[in-house]
């Protein structure tokens, strides 16, 4: 049986990653030795003081040992810790992008290219050092990651990623973000995360209601209408003069087969009251107000509204002016 050096050990651990003093820590290595691999290019110089085995590019993970071993005591933090939760068989984003790694608050570790340092209070409490590479707890990561995303779609797209891999819940990510004293997008990520973690809407109602309908005065809907076609249920929204049911859907992730089958369900049953379907959910209400207001205005005129769709400050005034009745064709 082949026994592998100490120093061959670290490497095959590693990824093909070694710090410096880590070669030290060796019997019988030293600068010279280092200095010998360097020179025989059997190593190369990725940071300060850390070395890969092979001349060729860093693959991410290498990418990722490096930066936790220049910084240490360090771990993966905010997205790299999720790209590493999510492992190599989900790639989301480019392998090149910027390596995150938390440190303790105190201490001070020079920039470097390619790498972003967070200092974090909570650093001992939320690494996970048993993981290879060490990175932060994946709740900790995923509300970091939210809080700076760069826009609320992308936001809410990071909530959903998190919750559909299983890795974690919505429940467990609402009370790491509740937590937290200073959040970025508080509002939007505890809302999200509180519909989802409760299955219901009412905070997707609220956004739906102050920033589409009442926002451009939109016909007013009558709100959890029940319905007992097949059992009782409760509407989100029914116009019944125009003949139409909105459904707002918080949810995050995917939906189970039983939540599935339950909005095919409540579609099948407007639709034996002849009241067709309209679902929506966070970017409509939330992210893109005023286009999905704009749109329901032409949904509504074309069943007979005769009202038009009022701008709100956001409002593009162009997409406005296009959604006026006398700019439709009429289905009369």
């Amino acid at each position: 049986m082949l026994m592998l050096s100490p120093t061959a050990d670290l490497l095959d651990l590693q990824d093909g990653v070694i710090a410096r003093r880590q070669v030290l820590d060796v019997p019988g290595e030293s600068d010279a030795a280092i200095r010998r691999r360097l020179r025989r290019r059997d190593w190369v110089t990725v940071l300060p003081g850390i070395y890969l085995n092979h001349t060729g590019p860093p693959t991410w993970r290498q990418r990722a040992w490096a930066a936790v071993l220049y910084a240490h005591p360090a771990a993966l933090a905010n997205v790299s810790a999720i790209r590493a939760a999510d492992g190599p068989g989900k790639r989301v984003a480019p392998d090149d992008r910027p390596i995150h790694v938390a440190i303790d608050h105190r201490r001070t570790v020079e920039d470097q290219p390619g790498l972003v340092i967070h200092r974090s209070v909570h650093f001992a409490a939320t690494v996970q050092g048993n993981l290879s590479p060490p990175r932060v707890r994946i709740e900790h990561a995923v509300i970091d990651a939210a809080a700076d995303a760069s826009s609320e779609l992308a936001a809410i797209a990071i909530l959903s990623d998190a919750v559909r891999s299983r890795r974690t819940t919505a429940a467990r990510l609402l009370q790491e973000a509740r937590a937290r004293r200073r959040l970025r997008s508080r509002e939007l990520i505890l809302g999200v995360l509180s519909d989802a973690a409760t299955g219901t809407t009412s905070v997707l109602e609220v956004e739906y209601l102050r920033r589409v309908e009442r926002a451009h005065r939109l016909p007013t809907a009558r709100r959890q209408v029940r319905d007992a076609t097949s059992g009782v249920v409760y509407r989100d929204a029914e116009h019944e003069e125009f003949d139409l049911i909105i459904e707002l859907d918080g949810r995050i992730g995917h939906s189970t087969t039983s939540e599935r089958d339950a909005d095919f369900e409540r579609d099948l049953d407007a639709a034996v009251t002849d009241l067709d379907t309209l679902r929506l959910g966070w970017g409509q209400a939330r992210v893109r107000p005023c286009q999905t207001a704009i749109k329901l205005a032409l949904v509504f005129q074309r069943r007979g509204w005769r009202g038009e769709v009022q701008p709100c400050p956001d409002c593009p005034t162009e997409a406005v002016e296009k959604s006026s009745p006398g700019d439709q064709k009429s289905t009369a």
